[in-house]
């Protein structure tokens, strides 16, 4: 095989990942991107220069897809790229050790199964990041990832690094003109790769043409009751909406745009995340007695077939910390309080229920337990020690006039498709994201969080209501397609009728299924590498004595 400069192979993969990544057009690059490094390890370079270089790539393809961190937090932005990339070096490591102990036979399913282990791992741990998890690659083209209903993102993660490799040892079968078998010009490698390729997309396009739900029109395995549900996307600025004294003025917008939209059949408004909201936050308990919360209660009122989910910014009085974990002292006196990014479905009569958002963003809502010595200074930088208090149990939001059972989530938690199913299984028919992804400015990060929401829409094939502060606010089927998307940095409210479901899917009802089996295969190979490796160490001693 021809050799080329490491620094060519490794920006060759990032720059492939990146232009592969939603919002671009040019998904068929992710089928190529990971060549090049595994072509470097051909190579056989030494392991420092390998997982080097290794290191660049996942550096490129973090800071060219999620660069746009930077505009909510600098600090933070770095940190989350360099450590994003360094944690995604591991895999690469196994790969390398693999291949040294036992050959490139055990290397790449080690790396495949390790890939999956650390995607796995890194929805789950406190210091979760998994925007670039390789199945949400497919977001913009929900036709060739149907089959997410039985596999969820980890699916396609899997197909990814399946054609990958494939690919790269046709590269090495080209080269030497052989077949994997060492056969001359069998057909067996190209026809494995061919079936890779256009399986998946075969499938998936016959699940997409006999599954019967989707469209508005549909209405078999549908429930009885269709409501019709109205979206307010305000356009506040994130930056000016907990400013003193806007208040009144920000839920006048929302109850004029609400109002502007609703008919007699409209049977709930969502307001986007942290709608309601005030300087010092809205005391919970005190919710429905909450003065300045007058005109919402009077808008409910005038509308009493109506129910509103909407965010609020919140907090409960504590006697002492030992009541939470999640307790934060109120300077200059001996009382706690916890804080919450909550989803509240209201009434005429005031909130009658409410989740509390659980998967917080690390650094911004919530600093890693194991990150606490570090509190000082990371609030010194804008970052939150404290953070939100969470909530472990999928509360869904129940309507039960409308038939409406709601699987809230807040912002970030719709990235988190094996959290969601959680909702789904608890009996939820409807999901609804309420954000605010205005902190980012009109980048790719609005647009991919967006795209991210059409997977969660065919994993649970429940439609999707997305309301967020400055777009883009939408619906979504449950094949993944798009009506009525707001524009970037525009007022709006929509009207959609949509239809509920209760059928639960393969995904639904399994969770992340694949992930566990790629678990017993790292660990597994792993254990068998390592065993391997300390027997040659061993081995050797002994001949040396």
């Amino acid at each position: 095989m021809k050799k080329f400069h490491p620094f060519l192979l490794s920006l060759a993969s990032g720059l492939l990942l990146s232009g592969a990544w939603p919002p671009l057009p040019t998904i068929i690059l992710i089928f190529f991107a990971f060549v090049p490094l595994f072509y470097l390890l051909e190579q056989g370079v030494s392991r420092k220069a390998f997982l080097g270089w290794s290191f660049l790539s996942m550096l490129i393809w973090n800071t060219i897809t999620t660069w746009w961190i930077w505009n909510s937090t600098d600090v933070g932005a770095i940190g989350a790229i360099i450590t994003n990339a360094a944690l995604m070096t591991l895999p690469w490591l196994a790969l390398y050790n693999v291949n040294k102990r036992l050959g490139s036979r055990f290397a790449y399913p080690a790396f495949l199964s390790a890939w999956l282990s650390f995607e796995y791992i890194h929805l789950n741990w406190e210091l979760s990041w998994p925007w670039l998890t390789l199945g949400n690659v497919f977001a913009n083209n929900p036709d060739w990832v149907q089959w997410y209903e039985y596999t969820g993102t980890s699916g396609g993660s899997l197909w990814v690094l399946i054609v990958n490799i494939l690919i790269l040892k046709s590269v090495k079968a080209a080269a030497s003109r052989t077949d994997l078998t060492g056969n001359r010009r069998s057909p067996q490698l190209k026809i494995s790769l061919a079936v890779a390729l256009v399986l998946p997309i075969a499938t998936s396009f016959l699940i997409k043409f006999t599954r019967n739900i989707g469209s508005p029109e549909d209405n078999n395995s549908a429930t009885s009751k269709q409501p019709n549900i109205v979206v307010v996307q305000p356009n506040i600025d994130p930056y000016a909406k907990f400013s003193p004294g806007t208040q009144e003025a920000q839920l006048n917008q929302l109850i004029r745009l609400s109002e502007s939209a609703i008919d007699n059949e409209t049977a709930l408004v969502v307001w986007p995340e942290t709608a309601i909201n005030s300087p010092n936050g809205i005391e919970e308990n005190k919710i429905n007695q909450n003065a300045s919360l007058q005109a919402v209660r009077d808008f409910l009122g005038r509308h009493p077939q109506l129910k509103l989910l909407s965010g609020v910014e919140s907090f409960n009085f504590l006697s002492s910390r030992d009541e939470s974990p999640y307790a934060r002292p109120i300077y200059g006196t001996d009382m706690f309080y916890e804080a919450y990014n909550t989803a509240a479905l209201f009434d005429s009569s005031g909130m009658i229920s409410k989740y509390h958002k659980s998967k917080l963003v690390p650094g911004v809502e919530t600093l890693p337990s194991f990150l606490r010595f570090m509190d000082q200074w990371f609030e010194h930088f804008g970052g939150t020690t404290g953070g939100y208090a969470r909530q472990e149990e999928r509360t869904v939001l129940t309507d039960d006039k409308n038939g409406l059972k709601i699987a809230p989530a807040i912002c970030y938690e719709s990235i988190y498709g094996d959290f969601m199913t959680g909702f789904f299984r608890n009996g939820a028919n409807i999901m609804i994201i309420i954000t605010n992804d205005g902190w980012w400015g009109n980048t790719a990060g609005h647009k991919q969080h967006l795209a991210y929401a059409r997977l969660r829409a065919i994993e649970t094939r429940r439609w999707v209501v997305r309301s967020a502060n400055t777009g883009i606010s939408c619906f979504i089927d449950p094949l993944g397609k798009i009506y009525q998307p707001q524009g970037w940095d525009t007022e709006a409210a929509i009207k959609q009728t949509v239809q509920t479901y209760e059928e639960q899917t393969f995904f639904v009802r399994f969770g992340d299924w694949i992930s566990w089996i790629m678990i017993i295969a790292a660990a597994g190979i792993l254990s068998w590498s390592t065993f391997r490796f300390v027997q040659s160490r061993y081995q050797s001693k002994t001949n040396k004595t």
